[in-house]
Formats: C-alpha cells, structure tokens, sequence
C-alpha cells in the first residue's frame, strides 16, 4: 500500500504560498470571461464512477466544499451565478440548501424565511413559485443582486460535469420529492443528499439505494453505531464535524475507505483568517479529505500543492 500521506513534503510548499493576510485585506476579483476554466470541472458520470470517486486512497486529491455554494461579494448564497464563480477558481463540491414552496416547488434557500437572502418577505412555504420569482438574491452584505432564487432541478441540470453537490435537505421538505427531482435529471452521480442522524440515513438509504450520503460522524461510538445501520460504507461521506478531529480517527476512517468533511466553517475558518490560510493545509495534514468552508477559494489556493500529481482520481478532473 502506497504511504498514505506520500503528497505531504509539499506542505511546507504549500505554507509558504499561503496569504497571511486578514481577510478585508485581500481583495479577490471574479474573473469577468464567459470562458468556462474547464481544468476546474469534476465530471463523475455513473453511479460506479462516483462510488470510485468518494473511495478514499492514498493518493487522494484534497478539495474544497462551497458552504451555501460559496458566497462572496456580489455573489448570495444558493445561487448558481454563486456557484459558477467558485468553479473558475477551484475544482469544488457545492452544498446548497433546499425549502420547499406552497405549491410544492423544491428551491435553493437556507431560511425558512425569505426575509434575509432575497427582497421579499415572510415564509417560504407561504409562498408559491411564481411569487418567489418576482424577488431578487441579496449577498451576505445584504446588497440586492440581479440573481433569481434557482429551482433544485436548475441546480442540478447546471451541475452536471462541472461540480459534485451535497444537497442539505430542510425539514419541510418529503425525502421523496428530493429523490425523484435527482432521478429525473439523473444526477445520481454526482449529487449526494447530506443527512443529520443515523435513523434519517438508514431512511434515504431504504429509499434510494444508488445514491451517496453525507452523514455524520464525529468519534469511535458513531463509527460502531452507523455499522449497525447496514449501510454499506461505499455509500457514505463522513461529515466529521465543525471540530478538528484526532488524526487516528480519521485514519479509522480511510481505512474504511471512506472520505472525511471536516467542517471549517465558523470557528476554524476565523482561526484561518487569523493565523494565515496555511492552516487549511494543517487541516488536510492530519486527514481531513473535504474541507467544507466559507471561504472556498482561500482554502483552496492553501491545499491545492498538497494534491498529488499523479492520482487515480485525476480522471475526473476535466482537462
């Protein structure tokens, strides 16, 4: 077996490339090019291809995963004009958030309510589709953007070739309806659907087999107890929490073959403002395989020298 962290001479590399500046410093433009930067796409195309790709190996490529699908100025939150903009810097995994409307629509929003993301008001499941429609998306700084609130279906018929999507399921929402928009567009592949307990896991599995959960896991007992589910591991991501997690447990982990998401948003991500962006690099270091972020784009620039330059899972990074 190949060391299972033969890429890491590079993270001195990698430290000595990282900003250090303190995020209101550093001034990040979006590329203004309707040319698509095609190296930064992932394209997993069968249900086969995405259970090789979530199998973790030593020469995994560590990547990044856009909290709300990466949010920076100008860009809201749960937008695919949002989503776009982080792949032309980064290969990345998007988590977005799905509400439903009052006649049944699956939406892009994190908030049960309209009032802090889009210029409208009240509660989603008070309003229908074509209501949603007439608003626009503000960005975190609360700016009005031209960006309309994007259907499930859109995000996921976008997403095809260019990004993996972890879907964060409201509870409003049927499971049943999640599947069935997946399975109509046929994004068993690259859309995995992000659970918060084992019963709810074990439920999604029953219901659709084919596809990947994100599930989480934080310590050994949670480890022993998602066994007792009978899901198989080749079908799970473990979200491993918003607290960085003893290298031992993610290599009980990887020996599972499983891939670990380490939350750094909140708390790890200030800490990487505050200390300098090479500690996202640390974080890979010590095992975490995703690091799901608030700052997208910063992570990635810190990680990106630690991924190896031959991979078996290179393939399906588009060149």
């Amino acid at each position: 077996m190949k060391n299972k962290f033969l890429w890491i001479p590079f993270l001195l590399l990698a430290c000595g490339s990282c900003s250090q500046k303190p995020v209101e410093q550093q001034v990040i433009q979006p590329v203004e090019s309707s040319v698509q930067v095609s190296e930064n796409h992932i394209q997993v195309n069968s249900v086969e291809e995405a259970l090789d790709f979530y199998t973790w190996t030593s020469d995994r490529i560590p990547m990044v995963s856009a909290h709300r699908g990466g949010p920076y100025p100008g860009f809201p939150e749960n937008a695919i004009e949002t989503f776009a903009n982080v792949v032309k810097y980064t290969p990345t995994i998007i988590e977005l958030d799905v509400a439903m409307t009052k006649d049944g629509i699956l939406v892009l929003m994190h908030d049960d309510k309209l009032n802090r993301t889009t210029t409208g008001k009240g509660l989603v499941s008070d309003a229908t589709y074509a209501e949603i429609q007439q608003l626009f998306l503000k960005d975190e700084a609360g700016n009005v953007t031209d960006f309309k609130v994007p259907t499930l279906e859109e995000a996921l018929v976008w997403s095809k070739g260019k990004a993996l999507l972890t879907v964060d399921i409201k509870k409003s929402v049927p499971y049943e309806k999640i599947i069935e928009i997946v399975r109509k567009t046929k994004s068993e592949a690259h859309a995995a659907l992000i659970t918060y307990s084992f019963p709810a896991a074990k439920k999604l599995h029953s219901m659709a087999p084919e596809l990947m959960l994100s599930v989480t896991i934080r310590n050994v007992e949670e480890i022993q107890h998602f066994e007792e589910t009978g899901i198989p591991w080749t079908r799970v991501i473990a979200f491993t929490g918003v607290t960085e997690r003893p290298q031992e447990f993610n290599k009980a982990l990887h020996e599972k073959g499983v891939f670990t998401i380490l939350g750094v948003l909140g708390n790890l991500d200030k800490s990487a403002i505050a200390r300098g962006d090479q500690l996202y690099a640390s974080f890979v270091h010590k095992g975490a395989d995703i690091l799901a972020t608030d700052r997208p784009i910063e992570a990635a620039a810190a990680i990106k020298t630690l991924a190896p330059s031959e991979s078996s899972k290179s393939k399906y990074f588009k060149k």
